[in-house]
């Protein structure tokens, strides 16, 4: 299977209403070129997961600018005022969510489990709605699995297979949303040859990822 495509390629993938979860903290590690073509195609009543919506001019934040995301699902929005400002219209749906719990969820789901245990959370607002348990005396709030249509992330260096490797803290929510999303699409700053990415450097196996596509070259750490 041919794994390296076009952008022109990936448009038939987006529909309207669609969850898609997108790497990045703070755009650090975030596929702009794909956020791009979500802009292009004006795909509309997304609902996102992401860490977070970046700033207004960059990232996520751009598609929230765009009109384009009916909910967020996110660990902060305290960056992009844009965010706050739709929320409190009631023109954008914002559950947040402590960060170390998204990024569980998220793995909850990678792996097949039915949720979370979390102590974070209980006796606070975060609670509202969940069933708590109780174990060995100790309550816990029962968080459940996030998973998405599309996860899109971006890679440092992506071999023709998909293998991946992240620079520096590019990595954040990647390798966990490859592992929770019907389909993979990775951004690639750089696309190599199979066999070019020591074994040993591989952060995301190239058995989860559907697509890559080339970006562009980034000074992100």
């Amino acid at each position: 299977m041919r794994k390296v495509v076009t952008f022109e390629e990936l448009k038939p993938l987006f529909k309207d209403g669609m969850t898609l979860m997108i790497g990045g903290f703070l755009a650090n590690g975030t596929p702009e070129k794909l956020i791009d073509l979500l802009i292009e195609l004006n795909v509309k009543d997304l609902t996102i997961i992401a860490n977070d919506t970046s700033f207004p001019d960059r990232g996520i934040g751009r598609l929230v600018v765009a009109g384009l995301v009916k909910k967020v699902i996110t660990s902060h929005i305290g960056t992009n005022p844009v965010t706050g400002k739709l929320m409190n219209e009631g023109k954008i749906e914002v559950e947040l969510v402590p960060q170390g719990t998204l990024a569980e969820r998220i793995r909850a789901y990678g792996a097949g489990l039915g949720g979370i245990l979390t102590p974070t959370g209980v006796g606070t607002m975060v609670e509202e709605g969940k069933q708590k348990i109780t174990v060995n005396g100790k309550e816990y709030l029962l968080e459940l699995p996030l998973g998405a249509d599309i996860a899109l992330i971006r890679g440092s260096i992506v071999d023709e297979f998909g293998n991946i490797y992240y620079k520096g803290t590019t990595r954040n929510f990647n390798p966990i949303m490859a592992l929770a999303a019907k389909t993979v699409i990775v951004e690639a700053e750089k696309i190599v040859k199979v066999g070019e990415i020591k074994p040993e450097d591989v952060m995301t196996p190239g058995v989860l990822v559907d697509y890559i596509v080339k970006g562009g070259e980034g000074d992100d750490n």
